[in-house]
């Protein structure tokens, strides 16, 4: 009577395997990880002074239709959320280092985020979003838009109802400059855009609903 349940027992335990091969990689499956994008790896010196960086920071709005080059995109989202250090911290400080922020970027072959650890996009659709996601001309018209996402439950759930929202919107403003301000140093220009609808932008870019639209920062060539 015992002989049926090895025999189920065995064929169980040679399963496990090919489900948690599944798993693997930090809970990123198989067809996420085949969409990854290598960035080329970001300049940490030299560069435009910060002072004249900050001199020279103007909000920009119109765009030549010009792409960013890889090596552009790749300073720009390392400006916004590279890792610094073998700890792990970022370029924009968090509360406690929590990192409540997603940072995806649109473009018009496809919308995709920015995954720090590796620094490597995922690219998520091959669809041009960005008209999808205001009607304003510098998200029309800008090669590259940044979307600033946060977990504001996470952040409540740590850090209570009025401090939790309030944190991540700082940290969304730290990365807000950090790309601005990179994007003066390469010659290029970008203007912060918070008159959106943020669920309608969640919707058009089919974010998880425990995202929260913060911010677009279109960011191009000046014209």
């Amino acid at each position: 009577m015992r002989k049926p349940f090895i025999i189920c027992l065995a064929v169980l335990v040679l399963c496990l395997p090919a489900t948690v091969a599944q798993d693997s990689g930090k809970g990123v499956p198989p067809a996420a990880t085949a969409n990854r994008i290598e960035l080329p790896p970001p300049n940490m010196s030299g560069g435009m002074p910060l002072t004249q960086a900050l001199a020279t920071r103007r909000s920009v709005r119109s765009f030549l239709p010009t792409p960013l080059s890889k090596a552009e995109l790749s300073q720009i989202l390392w400006a916004a959320q590279g890792i610094t250090d073998k700890q792990g911290h970022r370029t924009a400080p968090s509360a406690s280092a929590q990192y409540y922020l997603h940072i995806y970027v649109a473009m018009a072959d496809g919308f995709f985020e920015y995954i720090p650890s590796g620094h490597q996009l995922q690219k998520l659709s091959g669809a041009d979003l960005r008209s999808k996601f205001s009607t304003q001309q510098s998200v029309n018209q800008a090669p590259a838009v940044l979307l600033i996402a946060g977990e504001y439950g996470r952040a409540t759930t740590r850090s209570g109802l009025e401090k939790g929202p309030r944190v991540v919107n700082l940290e969304a403003g730290h990365v807000a400059e950090n790309v601005l301000l990179q994007a003066v140093a390469l010659g290029l220009g970008a203007v912060p855009v918070a008159g959106i609808e943020p669920k309608d932008v969640q919707q058009a870019a089919s974010l998880p609903a425990q995202y929260n639209v913060i911010y677009l920062i279109p960011v191009g060539h000046p014209k």
